[in-house]
């Protein structure tokens, strides 16, 4: 299987007879990936072709930039994810004033059947669209009545009795509790960024860091130090050691996200990577001395490597160095 066809103009877009699935879809969590699986479903069983429709960027960005919350993931991540889940096309549209001034019905007629050839519509049962939201299920299904085709709204699929939510996912984030997270996306919570130079007092400490420039709009957890995975571009996948916080020991005031890869001693500096976190360790602590802060970086590295060996291996294959034992280079 390959993934989807991703383009960001519609124009392009032969009209072919479609499923499609529309939405933000901010994190492709399993709630989303519900509604896209049955559109795709419904594709294969009638002989269509399966279709994503998503935004360039959250409506409330252009409606109400106050109110736009921090998103989950970054719009290429978004689009590579919904591409990944086995449809034929992703469709990102760029949510700008002449979108936001469409009507409901003008956006159905225009995007997704002149455009698409919509036969079948999967939406989650909440989704609004067009002008001033006045779009929902019971406007696609009217139309649908008239201009011949169908539209499904999807339940909110719920997990411990709590519908599935990009806000709950956000909420849980800011709690640190990336195990929660991680149940309701459906894989752990990824941060990506471009390795940047810090401070270089890491490698001094015997703890070389990656220091990431990330996406301001996105969400980023609770301050502490957390296990995951290091995912260089090159698709390699490293056990490593993720401290979110300012560095309060050093009297820091900015944010940072510094990952340290265990058994990993290359140069990274202008590569874009991506950090996912699997476990939390423990929250942000000044320490007295440097020596008790590389104490608790030799603890964390130790209980990281203990967390990740007892995970089952990640798609591509197993962590490599996360088994506890393995040799720590010291950088």
């Amino acid at each position: 299987m390959t993934d989807a066809v991703v383009t960001f103009d519609l124009e392009v877009v032969a009209p072919i007879p479609s499923a499609v699935s529309i939405g933000f879809f901010d994190g492709v969590h399993r709630g989303h990936q519900q509604i896209i699986g049955q559109a795709l479903a419904h594709a294969r069983t009638h002989g269509l072709r399966s279709v994503v429709v998503t935004f360039d960027r959250h409506p409330l960005q252009i409606i109400r930039p106050e109110r736009a919350p921090p998103l989950l993931m970054t719009s290429a991540r978004r689009a590579r994810t919904l591409a990944a889940l086995g449809v034929d096309l992703v469709v990102v549209l760029t949510f700008d004033a002449r979108l936001r001034e469409l009507d409901a019905e003008a956006f159905i007629v225009q995007v997704l059947r002149s455009s698409l050839d919509a036969r079948h519509l999967v939406v989650g049962e909440n989704f609004r669209f067009g002008h001033r939201a006045a779009g929902d299920i019971a406007l696609l299904e009217q139309v649908g009545a008239r201009d011949g085709f169908t539209a499904d709204g999807v339940p909110l699929l719920a997990v411990a009795g709590q519908p599935i939510s990009s806000t709950r996912i956000r909420a849980a984030l800011a709690d640190g509790d990336v195990s929660t997270a991680a149940q309701l996306l459906g894989r752990p919570y990824v941060i990506d960024g471009e390795v940047i130079h810090g401070d270089h007092r890491g490698r001094g400490l015997g703890y070389a860091t990656a220091n990431l420039a990330f996406d301001p709009h996105c969400v980023i957890p609770a301050p502490g130090v957390y296990a995951g995975v290091l995912t260089l571009s090159d698709g390699r996948m490293l056990p490593a050691v993720t401290s979110i916080g300012t560095n309060p020991t050093f009297n820091g005031s900015r944010l940072r996200v510094e990952s340290h890869a265990l058994d990993f001693d290359e140069d990274l500096y202008g590569l874009d990577v991506s950090v996912d976190l699997r476990r939390y360790l423990r929250g942000q602590q000044r320490f007295p001395t440097v020596d008790a802060l590389v104490a608790a970086m030799d603890a964390d590295v130790a209980h990281a490597r203990e967390a990740l060996a007892s995970q089952d291996p990640p798609p591509g294959g197993r962590i490599r160095g996360a088994e506890p034992g393995s040799a720590e280079a010291v950088h």
